[in-house]
């Protein structure tokens, strides 16, 4: 072996006739099964290789790779393996120029099937599994880093390399090929490029599929954890868009494969936030722009698979949500549901739970300027009153608990309100916290107080109750900006609106009770200087007389919780404010309730069983928070205590005409023909004149005192009101009529005779009636 090496070296150009003669002599042993001789041989070659490295090598290395064949397609276990570690040593050496005309494509094939062996044998058959994945390793590393090896990358090879591996990953019985074949897969990923993810994701997804491995989910969870890992940071994104994508392939699959694939995209979307979701979007960005200047991840760019990922993670929401809604429907309906339609539903839910905490743990992730936009976002797929319900996005039909965005605020950090709760935001929120359901008004109150709640103070406060010391709490304030007043000035009334409204639903509970009393207290120390302290004193008294005059017939539990929340809210502001007389006369209600009328007292109403009044006595005034009393507490530097006076009104709006205690059908118009023998006789519709009836016409004394009165408390409203009620007001008026001018313009304007059929309304439906030519009346200059 010395001799043949040394004459090797001397003379390279006689490696090709060396190597064929190699060749040669060990195909003809192996047909005559002279496995000693193979042995020898196959040695030979391996040192000539491993000691020339001259450019006459060429030719030697086809010779080489000929015999290594031979060797991997006989059927003897040994020889397998032989000729995989001679094809092992040969991938190792690195090659000073490309070779222009050497396929690999046998090698994948082969080593493929090898790492699939069924021995009888176990022993042997781990060893021609092992063998077959050094192949496959020896095969990405000669091929990965030549650039005319990119063929290796193509879907007909990807489709055997990475099955192979995962196949041996997921056999647990055999711990030596599964830690093998995880290194090459580790190391394939690490090595793509670019242009290569998708192909190498992809049969990842595929074998999954056929293996049923979604449910359960551990090894797939396992799979792109490595990929995650292996990959660079910059590919994340292109890992996600093929779980999304995937995802949408298998939107009518069962909801446990569904759930499986869900998570396993919330393990990825976890991996990359880890990274940088900053730069995840940023890569996307330059993706979309690679003209762009920007030569790093900009600090204000929202890339478009961060919108993709929420996008596609609500559409499936949405259609889970709605197969359990067919799943009800079909129960309510009398049909016969079996147990297996009842576990479906179950099941349902298990992956609206997996696609809300991706969502929230995505959105979590995400720094504060994505995260508003993203709010935005979603919020975008909830119907604000008024907007037409044939949308795509208009019609929510999600069960309270399928609502994301409170995961997504969770730990939101904004320096200013202004840029946290823009109006596109605030309008479809609010509109949430006007439906009947409870559960959906607590979920807006949370996501408020995510938002507003900027120094992490709702812990302290620790549910509705009176609190004896605020200074004990140790609340963290700082002092108001002024963005922070200008966002009050124009949206504080809206806020206000939405908790006065929200505090008379008859569905309210100890949960919304508290949750309101927080969001006042929070709103108390964010953004609460000496006008808003005034507005939320009114606000407060407002609640207490709404109690009191109870002109909606609200139940009595829910009167003497709006009490309790207006006694636990004012006795922290006193405290907030560091008033002492005001302390003083808010203490002196709460004493008193708590002698006479602990039911109107937060400690006590919200208790099982509490007793309850039968009516709320106007005239005791000790029980109850006097406006009077409060004016005179807050006559200080800073506070218009004026205002006080004037009631607080909530302002109206277009919500007002189209929430949910409106009728939907907007009546336009409405003819009735009645007979006539049915109508009464008009005799008896006039009205009986008597002395009586003219000396109330004559003496106007009563309507003059009326008419001065409304007067002055016009003037009143209009000289101390806050300039945002009176626009408010002035606004509503406006809008009514131009909704009363739309409606005479509808029922005066209509559109000239057509044959092919005129729409009229008619109480509130559209029909369609077509009109004859015949019957057509034409102006005179258009007959002849």
């Amino acid at each position: 072996m010395e001799k043949l090496t040394f004459y090797a070296v001397s003379a390279p150009e006689k490696l090709d006739r060396i190597g064929a003669y190699l060749a040669e002599r060990l195909s003809r042993d192996v047909v005559r099964h002279r496995y000693g001789y193979v042995v020898i041989a196959m040695e030979a070659l391996d040192q000539l290789l491993m000691a020339c490295h001259s450019q006459s090598i060429k030719p030697f290395v086809e010779s080489f790779l000929h015999m290594v064949a031979k060797l991997l397609e006989s059927r003897e276990p040994d020889l397998q393996v032989l000729g995989t570690n001679s094809f092992v040593k040969f991938a190792n050496i690195e090659e000073d120029t490309p070779s222009y005309h050497r396929r690999y494509d046998f090698f994948v094939s082969q080593f493929s099937a090898m790492c699939h062996s069924t021995h009888e044998d176990p022993e042997t058959r781990t060893r021609i599994r092992v063998a077959g994945i050094k192949g496959l390793q020896g095969v990405v590393r000669k091929t990965v880093n030549d650039e005319l090896q990119a063929i290796i990358w193509e879907p007909q090879h990807m489709d055997k390399l990475i099955p192979s591996m995962l196949f041996n990953m997921q056999d647990d019985g055999e711990e030596n090929p599964a830690s093998l074949a995880e290194s090459c897969f580790r190391e394939l990923l690490g090595r793509a490029a670019y242009g290569n993810m998708n192909n190498a994701v992809r049969p990842v997804l595929v074998h999954l599929d056929n293996h049923r491995l979604w449910e359960p989910n551990e090894f797939a969870v396992s799979c792109f954890r490595i990929i995650m890992y292996s990959i660079q940071a910059q590919h994340s994104h292109h890992v996600i868009q093929q779980v999304l994508g995937h995802l949408d392939t298998h939107n009518k699959n069962t909801p446990r494969m569904r759930a499986g694939i869900v998570q396993v995209l919330l393990e990825t979307v976890a991996i990359a936030a880890k990274g940088s979701v900053g730069e995840l979007a940023w890569e996307v960005a330059y993706t979309v722009n690679p003209n762009s200047q920007t030569s790093s991840p900009p600090n204000l760019w929202l890339g478009p698979t961060v919108l993709e990922v929420f996008n596609t993670l609500l559409k499936h929401l949405r259609m889970s949500v709605d197969f359990e809604l067919g799943e009800n429907s079909r129960r309510n309906s009398g049909a016969s549901v079996s147990s297996s339609g009842r576990v479906k539903e179950s099941e349902e839910r298990i992956v609206q739970n997996a696609i809300i905490q991706t969502i929230g743990f995505f959105g979590g992730n995400l720094p504060d300027y994505q995260r508003a936009e993203v709010m935005m976002f979603i919020m975008g797929k909830v119907p604000v009153y008024g907007t037409p319900f044939t949308l795509i996005t208009s019609t929510l039909t999600f069960p309270p608990d399928t609502f994301d965005v409170p995961q997504v605020t969770s730990g939101f950090k904004s320096k200013t309100m202004v840029a946290a709760l823009p109006a596109p935001f605030l309008d479809p929120l609010f509109s949430i916290s006007l439906m009947e359901d409870c559960e959906l008004r607590q979920l807006v109150l949370e996501i408020l107080l995510n938002i507003i709640d900027r120094h992490d103070n709702r812990a302290k406060l620790r549910g509705i109750r009176i609190i004896p010391n605020v200074a004990a709490l140790k609340i963290k304030r700082e002092k108001i900006s002024k963005q922070d007043v200008g966002f009050m000035k124009k949206h504080g009334q809206q806020l206000y609106r939405h908790i006065y409204l929200g505090c008379k639903e008859e569905d309210n509970g100890h949960k919304n009770f508290e949750l309101l009393f927080t969001t006042l207290a929070v709103l108390t120390i964010e953004l609460a200087n000496e006008e808003v302290v005034v507005d939320l004193i009114r606000l407060a008294l407002a609640l207490q007389d709404m109690s009191l005059a109870n002109e909606e017939n609200m139940p009595m539990v829910i009167r003497c919780g709006i009490m309790a929340l207006v006694a636990a809210y004012l006795n922290f502001l006193s405290q907030m404010i560091a008033n002492p007389a005001f302390c003083q006369h808010v203490s002196k209600v709460i004493e008193m309730r708590n002698l006479e009328a602990p039911y109107l007292l937060p400690e006590h109403i919200f208790r099982e069983k509490c007793p309850l009044p039968n009516c709320l006595e106007k005239e005791d005034r000790s029980l109850y928070f006097q406006t009077v009393d409060l004016a005179e507490c807050l006559v200080a530097p800073g506070y218009n205590a004026e205002r006080l006076s004037i009631p607080y009104v909530p302002q109206v709006t277009d919500e007002d005409r189209l929430t949910r205690r409106k009728s939907l059908v907007d009546t336009i118009s409405l003819q009735v023909d009645f007979p006539s023998d049915s109508l009464p006789d008009k005799s008896l519709l006039a009205e009986e004149i008597t002395f009586e009836t003219l000396k109330k016409a004559i003496d106007t004394t009563g309507l003059e005192e009326q008419e001065k009165e409304k007067r002055r408390q016009v003037m009143e409203k209009f000289q101390k009101a806050p300039f945002e009620e009176i626009a408010a007001h002035c606004e509503s008026k406006a809008n009514m009529l131009h909704d009363r001018l739309a409606q005479i313009f509808e029922l005066t304007i209509r559109p000239p005779p057509s044959p092919s059929g005129v729409v009229s309304i008619s109480a509130g439906h559209a029909q369609h009636q077509s009109v004859p030519v015949y019957e057509m009346k034409f102006p005179d200059l258009c007959v002849y």
